[in-house]
């Protein structure tokens, strides 16, 4: 009886052992192997933004120089000072230019006379001729020196004019208003004539230039309004629109200068200040990753490919598009459907399998 029961046990325990065999999953993953954490790429459209710092500047900025030689006697302005269009801005020291102006009124003043004695004369010749006392070409010569008189005084006055032109060149004026930005030149200094000696950034419209790298031009905002903002208060905004890309690249810098008219500048937004533009690109398609998967493969980025039919990865290159504070955006390398390690590369080698662990979206 007892052998009977000792045998039914055995039997029971060896039908339990072979039941939990039979429940464990065939494919449970090696222990040894590395984990990873996959992610399937998908392609969405991204719509990038990007931050410039740049600073607030005139759109139409006048040279000023004398216009004849000379040394300055007054200096009447300085840098920051708004002036008028018809404000005396600098003197210079007048002395040939009125020696100049002195010739020409005494020059008129004995051409005048002159023609007031020949006028004398022509009429004193006027009266003979009628009454048979003088001769016809005694007559014809009276009236030649009027007309001869009369052009000495006509030049004489063309001459004063020019002096007095010449005077008026001594001193200087902007011809438009607004806001001194530079000065070149002190009292007792002899500046040249066409020597730019101010530069005055005039009334009127505003620009915000920022230098921005080459690459930003090739894909502009999408309706090219700039939204921008002043750096010391970032309540103060105004929006413009692309005015002006320079078409060439600096040299030193290697970036192009860009220039958003402003609309409404704000008074807060004086010339100089320093502001921060925000724009937003025009949207496209591209595969987007998370940081942790990008590699550097023989000096190139690169993202490692998990092969879900050999459980194996593959190092592969791609072309960044942008770069992201979190994220990558790739322009080629990776098609929709590819499965992207995101996780875990830092101990992988090309063709070696792995435990991978798929998670379910992009982040």
């Amino acid at each position: 009886m007892i052998a009977l029961r000792y045998t039914a046990l055995l039997l029971a325990t060896i039908t339990f052992a072979s039941a939990a065999q039979a429940a464990e999953p065939a494919d449970e993953p090696d222990s040894s192997l590395a984990r990873v954490r996959i992610v399937e790429a998908r392609r969405t459209s991204v719509a990038s933004e990007v931050v410039l710092t740049g600073d607030i500047q005139a759109q139409a900025q006048v040279s000023v120089s004398f216009r004849t030689n000379g040394k300055v006697a007054e200096r009447r302005v300085e840098v920051g000072d708004h002036v008028e269009a018809d404000q005396v801005l600098a003197v210079l020291e007048p002395l040939t230019q009125r020696a100049n102006l002195d010739n020409a009124k005494a020059a008129l003043v004995s051409a005048e006379a002159l023609l007031t004695q020949a006028k004398m004369a022509y009429e004193r010749q006027k009266q003979l001729l009628a009454g048979g006392y003088t001769t016809r070409p005694s007559y014809d010569n009276a009236e030649q020196e009027v007309r001869t008189t009369q052009a000495a005084v006509d030049s004489a006055k063309a001459a004063l004019g020019t002096a007095q032109e010449q005077f008026s060149y001594t001193e200087l004026r902007a011809g438009v208003a607004g806001i001194v930005t530079s000065r070149s030149f002190e009292v007792g200094q002899v500046v040249q004539s066409g020597q730019t000696v101010l530069v005055i950034a005039q009334d009127g419209p505003r620009d915000a230039v920022f230098n921005v790298y080459e690459s930003l031009t090739a894909r502009p905002p999408g309706d090219k309004t700039i939204t921008v903002s002043l750096q010391a208060n970032p309540a103060i905004t105004v929006r413009g629109t692309v005015r002006e890309i320079s078409p060439t690249v600096d040299a030193s810098s290697g970036t192009v200068r860009v220039k958003i008219g402003l609309e409404n500048t704000p008074p807060a937004m004086g010339l100089g200040a320093v502001v921060i533009g925000h724009g937003r690109f025009a949207p496209h398609d591209a595969v987007i990753l998370p940081w942790s998967a990008l590699y550097r493969y023989d000096g190139h980025p690169a993202v490692w490919i998990y092969d879900t039919g050999r459980r194996t990865v593959a190092v592969r290159p791609v072309d960044i598009d942008r770069y992201g504070p979190d994220v990558i955006a790739l322009k080629g390398g990776v098609e929709p459907g590819e499965r992207v390690v995101i996780a875990g590369i830092q101990f992988l080698r090309p063709g070696q399998e792995v435990a991978a662990a798929l998670v379910e979206s992009n982040p």
